[in-house]
């Protein structure tokens, strides 16, 4: 059975794929606007993991949204979290299991209980959430075991493929440099696996 796995090529994600490979037969997936080619460094991982890789593109109007959002917010939490829904969403069209590597210590994109029951009773899927239970510290000893990654900050020139780069991409655009500056913290870190062990 498919199992559909939400991916951005970072430790989360990878160490989600590794977890159910021995379950499903695990394709991944990354979103992508087509304001920026990031996705390559998302499908660079995925070959390395040796996953079959999809691009999910998606209607621009729902980055504009986000942005929207994010912009009356002043943070980006909301604007990610919709963008992540609306993932799920066009996904379950073609997938009945869907997963992404949200750990227990996330604060975005978190769905609560009563929103997974819902999403998971109007589109009949299993979403599956391999990392909920486990702390960073804990996902940190695991990823160690399989994996050699790279981290950046988001103040650095790094460009990853998770939500957030193309969010900041159209705030840019729209806004100037000096709003991304004021939105997004500037200490986040981004992981992306550059190697396999196993």
């Amino acid at each position: 059975m498919k199992a559909s796995v939400l991916f951005s090529g970072g430790k989360d994600s990878c160490l989600t794929a590794k977890m159910l490979s021995d379950f499903f037969d695990v394709e991944l997936i990354t979103t992508s606007f087509g304001l920026l080619s990031n996705w390559e460094k998302a499908e660079e991982v995925a070959k390395k993991l040796n996953f079959p890789f999809k691009i999910l593109k998606l209607d621009e109007e729902i980055l504009k949204q986000a942005a929207d959002q994010t912009v009356k917010d002043g943070f980006p939490n909301n604007g990610i979290k919709y963008i992540h829904q609306k993932t799920l969403e066009e996904v379950a069209k073609n997938s009945k299991i869907i997963s992404d590597g949200v750990r227990r210590d996330d604060k975005v994109p978190v769905l609560s209980i009563s929103e997974i029951r819902s999403f998971e009773d109007k589109f009949d899927v299993h979403y599956v959430q391999p990392l909920a239970g486990y702390s960073w510290k804990t996902i940190n000893i695991l990823v160690e075991k399989f994996f050699v990654i790279e981290e950046h900050k988001s103040i650095s020139s790094f460009v990853g493929s998770e939500y957030e780069f193309e969010l900041r991409e159209i705030i840019k655009r729209e806004y100037g440099d000096e709003k991304i500056k004021e939105i997004f913290p500037q200490n986040h870190t981004h992981s992306l696996v550059v190697d396999v062990k196993i």
